[in-house]
């Protein structure tokens, strides 16, 4: 059964940073969007940053460019969110997430509003909270 685990997840100060870390595990047939998704209580879950894995492309939203970066070990099965120059505003619960189709043949381009529909595999999230 197919599996992400996040963790990473902690307590920093605004201006700081931190490395989330998704490993996989169980995929029995190929995904091809992998990626990093947010949520805030009472709030509709957002895109922050996905991966095409067939030619390596990377769309990050517009909140998080510049701050973000996603980076992949293949060999650990392991996807990787560094996070700088963190927020208080970047609070929120952190979800890892995969999907069978690539993320550039879905609404903007995996980042769009209704992510929680586009995506078939979920990890259970790690937190992230940002104090000023």
């Amino acid at each position: 059964q197919p599996q992400l685990r996040e963790s990473g997840g902690d307590s920093v100060q605004a201006g700081g940073s931190l490395r989330l870390s998704c490993v996989v595990s169980g995929f029995t047939t190929s995904y091809f969007c992998i990626g990093w998704f947010r949520q805030v209580s009472g709030k509709e879950r957002e895109g922050v940053a996905v991966l095409d894995i067939d030619d390596g492309s990377t769309y990050y939203a517009d909140s998080v460019k510049g701050r973000f970066t996603l980076s992949q070990d293949n060999a650990k099965n392991t996807l990787y969110l560094q996070m700088n120059s963190l927020k208080p505003e970047d609070t929120a619960m952190y979800y890892c997430a995969a999907d069978e189709l690539m993320c550039r043949g879905k609404p903007d381009n995996g980042l769009g509003t209704g992510v929680i529909y586009e995506y078939d595999y979920w990890g259970q999230g790690t937190p992230v909270t940002v104090s000023s």
